[in-house]
């Protein structure tokens, strides 16, 4: 009972990432500090999504906060310090559990990267919850680092650093974090016997898939049959688009993941997919929260209208050339990022 609980818990985590078919140099280098071995199914061949390169403007995005305009040209200034600090200077509001969501490209014996980055709130006490999307490329000091992207954070000092780097820059608490891999999202979704995904857009980008054409893959809009390996590359893709638009089909195949696992019965075989899913996932949730949110989460499944859905987009962001290696990366607007977070955090 215990297991189908926690599972029922973490089907209700994944079903907030989804919108119901919803469009939507530093002076310090230390060693990256690797995940544990707990994760599974990874290919150490598999190579990372590259990085950096300069965001080109998002498809229009539908059910988030942000509006998507054109992305600025990129400038050569120094940052030498933060840019973009945000401090609301507000009352976290009591009972509030928040959660960052993590997707990276760790690989055995190498340095990885949380390429999918956002925070779901919950608030039991209020009937509240939220979910924000943060760009992998936002260019932020990390404690004791300095200036780098984001979605390094996570390599250099785990999650007590990217919880630093969360609040420092962003006025974000976080309690807890779920990261998985790539390569474990493919296993889960072969094991799940594939999935269904409603695109939102066309995709037309460059893959090495069975199915390619002249090395090229074509998703058209509205429904569509993916295995893992389709489903990742149709996430992962980005040659023909922007990690704007990444955040968006993250969630359409997260939202047919979820579906999948309720037609199997997800729930009733809940030790069964729990382990599978379990064995794919690193997290510090203690199984006393898991059980505690348990009835909030229930009622979320329930009614997704519930939750409140916000993304850090590209008219939250400028963009920059970092001087000496040339990296463009993304430098917060501090004024419409903390609109986001009040509206997301603190309501």
């Amino acid at each position: 009972m215990v297991m189908r609980k926690v599972f029922a818990v973490m089907l209700g985590v994944a079903f907030l990432l989804n919108g119901c078919n919803l469009p939507f140099s530093s002076s310090v280098n230390p060693t990256p500090i690797p995940i544990t071995d707990i994760l599974i199914n990874l290919d150490p061949n598999t190579a990372p999504t590259p990085t950096p390169f300069q965001p080109i403007p998002p498809t229009p995005t539908i059910g988030f906060t942000s509006t998507p305009v054109v992305t600025n040209e990129p400038t050569a200034q120094t940052v030498e310090t933060n840019p973009a600090i945000v401090n609301l200077g507000l009352e976290r509001p009591a009972g509030q559990v928040n959660i960052l969501m993590l997707g990276s490209d760790y690989r055995p014996g190498r340095s990885y990267r949380t390429d999918v980055i956002m925070v779901l709130s919950l608030n039991p006490d209020k009937g509240t919850a939220s979910i924000t999307s943060f760009p992998r490329d936002l260019y932020v000091e990390l404690p004791g680092v300095g200036m780098e992207r984001i979605n390094s954070a996570q390599a250099f000092g785990g999650f007590a650093l990217t919880a630093a780097a969360f609040k420092n820059n962003f006025d974000v608490p976080l309690d807890y974090y779920v990261m998985t891999t790539f390569n474990g999202f493919e296993g889960i979704v072969d094991t799940l016997g594939g999935i269904n995904v409603y695109a939102a857009y066309s995709l037309s980008d460059t893959c090495a898939l069975p199915q390619a054409v002249d090395k090229s893959c074509y998703i058209p809009a509205g429904q569509n049959y993916m295995n893992g390996e389709t489903a990742l590359w149709y996430v992962r893709s980005r040659h023909s688009s922007s990690d704007f638009d990444r955040t968006r089909r993250a969630q359409e195949v997260i939202s047919a993941i979820f579906q999948k696992a309720i037609s199997l019965d997800a729930i009733n075989r809940g030790p069964e997919l729990y382990n599978m899913f379990r064995s794919n996932v690193e997290t510090n949730i203690p199984l006393a929260t898991v059980i505690q949110l348990l009835p909030f989460s229930s009622k979320i499944i329930g009614n997704p209208a519930l939750v409140r859905r916000y993304a850090i987009g590209a008219a939250n962001t400028y963009s920059y050339i970092v001087p000496g290696n040339g990296a463009m990366v993304l430098i917060p607007d501090p004024q419409s990022i903390g609109e986001i977070i009040r509206q997301a955090i603190y309501q």
